[in-house]
């Protein structure tokens, strides 16, 4: 049995030091083989650095995803083709920078590891997410034994109908970017895990990883101001995703939540 963590979208320094702090002891605790984690707020809650990058790399993450926010931080589009374990979303246009994809050895297993971005709400361009989604397991047929995919999007009908979509192709479909854990994690019919949203690593003290007071007043005027990452209630999230090689398909997938201040919760009982 493969026990694969996927990390959240990690916001800020507030994320980036919970890490720092609690993940060797989260990754023996769940005795997970592997863990991925999304970085793409990890500079300021708006993209990543090279520095950020082997920062993150070095906490016990064996590969970095990315989102809408990947070119944010200048200079990263020359730095991101340094880092093999990171990948940017590969239904971006061919000419990006980066790698579309990570292949992980686990234990002998060959993970495949890829991001589709949504369209629906999203402003960056990207192609059919689906389509995408075809097109990188059919590239990667006979180099991997299993792919997990990341859906970074908007809409939650987008995300559930991805897992739809790759139910029995995929070993999960795990949802990112809106940063709120969602109650519906699950093993669909024919062995995919799926869950649409495995939240946030960083302040839950806050809107969305940023400061309450100016979020609030920019929804009362309309007025623009500076969204300051929070502080407050700092968490770990992410899903954890057991999967059966020799059966091809996932058996459960779990919530994973870690306070700052406290311990391990989920639906493990931890």
């Amino acid at each position: 049995m493969l026990k694969i963590l996927f990390i959240g979208d990690i916001v800020g320094k507030p994320g980036r030091e919970i890490l720092i702090e609690r993940l060797q002891r989260l990754r023996a605790d769940l005795k997970a083989d592997v863990v991925i984690a999304n970085g793409e707020n990890a500079a300021a809650g708006s993209g990543i650095t090279a520095t950020l990058a082997r920062t993150l790399l070095g906490t016990g993450i064996d590969a970095i995803t990315l989102g809408d926010h990947v070119w944010d931080q200048r200079g990263w589009d020359d730095d991101i083709d340094d880092f093999s374990t990171v990948c940017r979303p590969a239904n971006l246009p061919t000419a990006c920078p980066g790698a579309d994809h990570v292949i992980l050895d686990v234990k002998g297993f060959r993970l495949g590891v890829f991001t589709v971005l949504g369209r629906t709400f999203m402003g960056l361009k990207a192609d059919c997410p689906f389509l995408g989604a075809d097109a990188m397991l059919k590239k990667l047929e006979g180099n991997v034994d299993g792919c997990l995919v990341e859906i970074h999007a908007e809409a939650t009908s987008e995300k559930i109908a991805l897992g739809w979509h790759l139910d029995g192709r995929a070993i999960a479909v795990l949802g990112t970017h809106t940063h709120v854990p969602t109650a519906d994690a699950t093993v669909l019919p024919k062995g995919t895990g799926f869950m649409c949203d495995v939240g946030m690593t960083g302040p839950y003290a806050s809107v969305l990883g940023r400061e309450v007071v100016p979020v609030v007043g920019r929804f009362l005027d309309g007025m623009p101001r500076r969204f300051e990452v929070a502080e407050g209630d700092v968490r770990i999230s992410g899903a954890l995703v057991d999967y059966d090689p020799e059966a091809k398909r996932a058996t459960k997938v779990d919530l994973i939540t870690v306070r700052r201040a406290g311990g391990l919760s989920g639906d493990r009982g931890y």
